[in-house]
């Protein structure tokens, strides 16, 4: 069979899928289950002084209303408490399975309903009587610091604050010929994934079964362990398939608790699915961040350094370590030179829904800033945009490229490889970027206002310290993956698939995954910052050659052939040269599984099986570049989408179908962040956009065809020469276009200092004749 790896194989998980055999967190009956509701907060910030459930429990079919101190007998504690990586002092920042006395944002779980149905559970959570005391909210990361404290516990709203960099940036400035400046603000989104959240807690007398729509079910097992009183060994936690990720459904949520609590303690089964309002007041958002920056440069522009000063909010509790700012503060240089960094970071509270990671984790926003100061640097100096950047990318003879700052595992920040100048030459070519002038005149001498923008991004991806592969073969020869890792929609089993079938010389559909179930694989970190090829495909990589180096010893003694003579495929074993002296994997297989009495080979344990657990201690670095042609109408606002070219380089790709498919899917993301995803509140905390109709998300008829491009430069930091993919394509695709937006409005002089960008604003800016950061 000819090579798996790099092949454009279909992806398995399709036929179920596509025929509606898929079996998602909601598709799941389980016998006596009942369903949770919950009543929530609809104030920003108030005090608790009265639950009154009464009139839900009389409700008909309603089985109970449980508040904090309901489910105190089977909590360990009452907030869910974790243990800070960063070492940030976080302790007044965790989250409580429902609110203790206090409610920080709306939508804030105040009590669980269950009852036979939904329709039911919901009547009886709108007759919870509670009794607020509103208080006033932070709603400005910008002035959070010095408001009322998000919740009474806290001294300060101010979370870390902080400085990154390196070089002396001070120098470098007295030094520049050309300093700009940028006031930026990247407003908040969130993931928006097809599934929302949702969980099934299924309790036996000995047994405590959770079906999760997460993308970390070990880490969700360990937190029921830690929070909940209930017996360990006899916990599972699984995931169905799962209707995409994006970032928010990495954490551990309050509901996540309260729904295995209260099925602990009324020792019934429980299902709640969560509905897309609460998808958009409590599922976790990223951003709200304020950048002051600037860049200085030679008169050449040379970049000599840069410095400023980021404020990140984090809303009202923190759901994981706060990294998402430090991730922003130290990519900010991305593929670029940069002598001298010096950035102060400021993460706070407000009293709005909790910021987590979502797809990108900080890297777009760093890349924002980046590129917003690249153009405004071209423009001082009267210089092609592509031009300025070429004078100021990484040379691909410089990899591995050492940048003197430490990821937020204290790792020396170290470019493995790469060709960012040849990547731009590349999409240049592509993207007939040097005719561009022409083609813009033309359309203005038509009344059009067309034009181009380019944008870079860097990703470090295979985040470790590991990620859990086992392979098996079983008697019947049939080939088993299990692992850590998460299935949420990207195609996870058919790269996983392919890398164990090439060793094999089997089609991946013969090869079976199963992925984040705490049943089948003892250890395991999830699907999160573009790992899982790197970190669960080596690892079942490995596996599968300890597998077959296994298969090869077995049978040089059933074959009377020196193992060096042998080779696997077609899922045998067989003499080199002479294929038909063979075993197949099955017959080894039951071999290695024993039989009483009979003894093996020597130098051979039972099974033939391996596990493995590759260690991953520096991450492997993907680029990518994006050039936008856009017209925007002067009347309207509205930006239409000409063209769109991304090349993109992800190191080695196991399955080039899949890889064109998330590049598609992050561009799409961007186009997003850049144009339309607009997480509203008011001035008092209240949420604005809680629906599709008002929180817009890109469609087909807003996307152009992509034109995408690849290049491949092989990790050396493990075994497959792979790097991550999914989230690359989201990172430049907003400054790309939100640089296309403001070349066609040059004749207005608008300048775009945030993103989104709405068509109003971008009206207001037109008629203002210059630009700048709208206000909420």
């Amino acid at each position: 069979m000819s090579e798996l790896i790099g092949a454009r194989v279909r992806r398995i998980e399709d036929q179920k899928l596509l025929r509606g055999g898929a079996r998602f967190i909601d598709d799941i009956t389980s016998p006596g289950v009942v369903t949770a509701a919950f009543a929530r907060s609809p104030h920003p910030h108030a005090l608790i002084r009265n639950i009154d459930a009464s009139a839900a429990r009389a409700l008909s079919g309603v089985v109970a209303v449980l508040a904090l101190d309901d489910l105190a007998p089977v909590l360990k504690q009452r907030r869910m408490m974790r243990f800070s990586n960063s070492g940030t002092r976080l302790d007044q920042s965790w989250p409580f399975a429902l609110a203790d006395g206090e409610v920080s944002f709306v939508g804030e779980p105040v009590a669980i309903v269950l009852a036979a149905d939904r329709y039911v559970a919901e009547d009886a959570a709108a007759l919870v009587a509670v009794d607020y005391d509103v208080l006033p909210a932070a709603t400005d990361c910008r002035t959070a610091a010095d408001a009322p404290a998000v919740r009474g516990a806290l001294h300060s709203n101010q979370v870390v604050s902080y400085k990154v960099g390196y070089g002396d940036a001070e120098a470098a400035f007295a030094r520049a010929t050309h300093v700009v400046h940028e006031e930026l603000w990247v407003h908040r989104g969130a993931g928006h994934s097809m599934e929302g959240r949702g969980i099934l807690a299924e309790v036996s007398d000995r047994e405590t079964n959770v079906w999760a729509s997460t993308q970390k079910a070990h880490d969700l097992r360990y937190a029921f362990a830690d929070y909940i009183a209930l017996d360990e060994s006899r916990l599972r936690v699984a995931t169905p398939d799962v209707g995409g990720g994006f970032g928010p459904k990495l954490c551990v949520y309050p509901e996540d608790v309260t729904v295995v609590a209260a099925a602990t303690l009324i020792r019934r089964s429980i299902k709640w699915i969560e509905d897309r309002r609460e998808n958009f007041t409590n599922a976790a958002q990223e951003r709200d961040q304020y950048w002051s920056i600037e860049i200085a440069a030679d008169a050449d522009g040379r970049v000599r350094g840069i410095r400023g000063r980021l404020i990140h909010d984090i809303g009202a509790y923190a759901l994981q370590d706060v990294n998402i700012p430090y991730n922003s503060a130290t990519t900010l240089t991305g593929p670029y030179v940069v002598p001298a960094l010096a950035m102060e970071v400021a993460a706070v509270h407000t009293n709005k829904a909790p910021v987590s990671s979502v797809r990108g984790a900080g890297y777009p926003q760093a890349a924002f800033a980046m590129e917003r100061l690249m153009d405004g640097l071209a423009r001082t100096l009267k210089l092609d945009r592509a031009e300025l950047r070429r004078r100021n990318l990484i040379p691909a003879e410089k990899m591995p490229y050492l940048k003197p700052l430490k990821t937020r595992a204290g790792e020396t920040v170290q470019y493995d490889s790469g060709d960012y100048p040849g990547c731009q030459v590349e999409i240049l070519r592509q993207a007939s970027w040097d005719d561009f002038p022409h083609r813009q005149a033309a359309a203005r001498a038509k009344g059009r206002y067309v034009g181009i923008g380019i944008a870079h991004g860097v990703k470090g991806t295979g985040r470790g310290p590991f990620e859990f592969g086992g392979v098996r073969v079983s008697p019947t020869g049939h080939i088993f993956i299990s692992t850590g890792a998460a299935a949420m929609g990207q195609g996870l089993a058919t790269a996983l698939a392919q890398i164990c079938a090439e060793t094999f010389g089997v089609r991946a559909k013969d090869v079976t995954v199963t992925a984040g179930d705490t049943a089948a694989a003892a250890l395991g970190l999830g699907g999160f910052a573009s790992r899982q090829t790197v970190t669960a495909g080596s690892s079942v990589h490995i596996a599968a050659q300890t597998v077959a180096a296994k298969a090869r010893k077995l049978a040089s003694h059933v074959l009377e052939a020196a193992e060096e003579d042998l080779e696997i495929a077609d899922g045998e074993v067989r003499v080199v040269g002479a294929p038909q002296l063979s075993v197949k994997l099955g017959e080894l297989a039951r071999i290695l599984k024993g039989a009483p009495g009979y003894g093996f080979p020597p130098g051979l344990d039972p099974g033939l099986q391996a596990d493995a657990t590759f260690r991953v201690d520096k991450l492997a670095y993907s680029n990518g570049c994006h050039v936008v042609e856009v017209e925007v109408d002067i009347e309207t606002g509205h930006v239409r989408i000409l063209r769109y070219v991304a090349i993109q380089d992800s190191g080695r790709r196991v399955n080039p179908l899949i890889v064109e498919g998330q590049v598609h899917g992050g561009i799409a993301h961007g186009i997003g962040n850049g144009l339309f995803e607009w997480m509203g509140y008011d001035g008092s905390g209240q949420p604005v956009t809680t629906t599709y109709a008002d929180y817009l998300l890109p469609t087909a008829t807003e996307l152009p065809k992509f034109e995408t491009l690849y290049k491949e430069t092989p990790s050396p930091h493990n075994p497959l020469g792979v790097k991550g993919v999914g989230e690359l394509g989201v990172i430049p695709a907003a400054a790309a276009l939100i640089s296309a937006i403001e070349d066609a409005l040059a004749p207005f002089d608008v300048h775009i200092a945030q993103m989104p960008v709405r068509p109003h604003e971008l009206v207001e800016m037109i008629a203002q004749g210059h630009g700048g950061a709208m206000k909420d």
